[in-house]
């Protein structure tokens, strides 16, 4: 075999359980509809930011990134030709269709102490949690798992609120004080995420056009005892820390670096190294989307090689945008010349 196929092999062989085998299709600039239109300084930035703590994948390791990454500190120049002369488009792809959601860092109220009001607590990581071992489910969880430990970290107002939270990754939250708390993930379950919203539809409870996260959380309002329930189907949970950041900077994401809204999407990391630049070219009627983003966040319900969770922002504005994005399109990642010529599609 060629070395490019020779080397493709032994990704192959090296990939983790549950990792697809990804095809790497070279394109060029020309062949990215909508590139001209797009200004991609803030996506420079954002990748500036990113690159000491850019993470590898399989096929893409670290080292990669470093030429590039030392001329984007170095002061690149306009940021069309930075990534023109350094970058080459990649589609990465497992065969799947292209998806693309969107979240958002919600604005709740919540409480650092239990009262009548405050009652469904976002948790710390607990010590135990081990990376890739299966742990208590949410229903477990929710019915006493870790009470008694101490390891709640804040209180939430409403119980879908807090489910949210879990789906979003992140929040800005309102104390009853009037001072504001930033919380963001700092662990998981290592249980695979089932989408509520599909399981109400298969029981004919939403239709499709109503599960949205507003769908959802009319639902929930109007059947209580219901949701509580039926948010117990998806067994992924999340834990979270308080983060020390100015209010006026987005969330913190899995790279340990603030969000930009429509800048910062959120991938699966297997397939999309954390830092790549990452083209969206979302379908979407008057939602459409295409432009360059950073992709510095990952999410359990974020699988595949052509999937992305696109971050709107924070506060209700952002998640009204969010929670009616459910389209398709293409994405193709940006990876430097040198990376690019190493991966042939098979």
């Amino acid at each position: 075999m060629g070395f490019a196929r020779y080397i493709m092999a032994l990704v192959a062989l090296c990939l983790p359980a549950g990792v697809s085998a990804a095809s790497y299709t070279r394109l060029s600039f020309d062949d990215i509809a909508g590139w001209e239109e797009d200004d991609p300084t803030p996506a420079l930035r954002a990748f500036a930011r990113s690159c000491a703590h850019i993470r590898a994948t399989p096929a893409i390791p670290v080292r990669d990134w470093d030429k590039v990454c030392a001329l984007a500190k170095a002061g690149p120049g306009p940021a069309r030709a930075f990534f023109e002369q350094n970058f080459t488009p990649v589609r990465i792809s497992t065969g799947s269709r292209a998806l693309f959601t969107g979240y958002y860092e919600p604005e709740l109220h919540g409480s650092r102490h239990p009262t009548e009001t405050y009652r469904f607590p976002l948790y710390r990581l607990p010590p135990e949690v081990q990376t890739g071992v299966a742990y208590s489910t949410r229903a477990e969880i929710e019915n006493g798992a870790l009470a008694g430990r101490g390891l709640e970290l804040v209180w939430l107002d409403n119980r879908v609120d807090a489910f949210f939270v879990h789906v979003q990754g992140a929040a800005r939250i309102v104390l009853d004080d009037g001072s504001i708390m930033r919380v963001g993930f700092a662990g998981r379950n290592w249980r695979r995420y089932r989408s509520v919203g599909r399981a109400l539809v298969r029981q004919g409870v939403l239709t499709p056009a109503e599960a949205s996260m507003q769908g959802i959380r009319a639902w929930a309002a109007a059947h209580p005892e219901a949701a509580a329930q039926a948010l117990q189907h998806n067994p992924s949970f999340i834990f979270f820390r308080e983060l020390d950041i100015p209010d006026s900077l987005g969330p913190i994401g899995a790279m340990n670096v603030p969000l930009t809204p429509l800048r910062s999407v959120a991938v699966d990391d297997r397939y999309t190294p954390l830092g790549a630049p990452v083209w969206i070219d979302m379908t979407a009627g008057e939602n459409a989307l295409r432009q360059l983003m950073v992709a510095q966040d990952t999410g359990s319900a974020v699988n595949g090689a052509q999937r992305a969770d696109i971050f709107y922002g924070s506060g209700k504005a952002a998640g009204d945008k969010a929670g009616l994005i459910r389209y398709s399109g293409e994405m193709i990642t940006l990876v430097p010349n040198a990376t690019a010529a190493r991966l042939r599609g098979q």
